[in-house]
């Protein structure tokens, strides 16, 4: 199974994706949007920018867990992982988003 970006609508009408494994876990989540079409520039600079390690940055919550965020060449936070147990996972799910983003499909749960 490869992975999926999976678009949807949040409450408040924003538009967000979310990055699942092949596994159906969800492994990178995004901000909102107001557009659908800037949502789908997300997923599209997803794929770009995780294909380069630096982009990544390792992060330590508040209460000590492991996570990671996705940065576009400006510097904009593009998507967020969740929190993890360590750094060993939150290593291995920045491992996961990098394999799964470039060739993932897109489904659109808003049409």
């Amino acid at each position: 199974m490869m992975g999926k970006f999976v678009i949807s609508k949040r409450k408040n009408g924003e538009f967000q994706f979310n990055l699942k494994a092949g596994n159906g876990q969800v492994i990178l989540g995004s901000e909102g949007y107001s557009t659908k079409a800037n949502c789908e520039n997300g997923i599209a600079s997803v794929k770009k920018n995780s294909q380069i390690d630096e982009r990544f940055e390792r992060k330590t919550s508040t209460n000590g867990k492991p996570y990671f965020t996705l940065k576009a060449s400006n510097g904009q936070v593009i998507g967020t992982s969740e929190m993890y147990e360590s750094e060993a996972s939150r290593d291995n799910g920045i491992k996961s988003v990098a394999s799964n983003a470039k060739d993932a499909i897109i489904e659109d749960e808003t049409v």
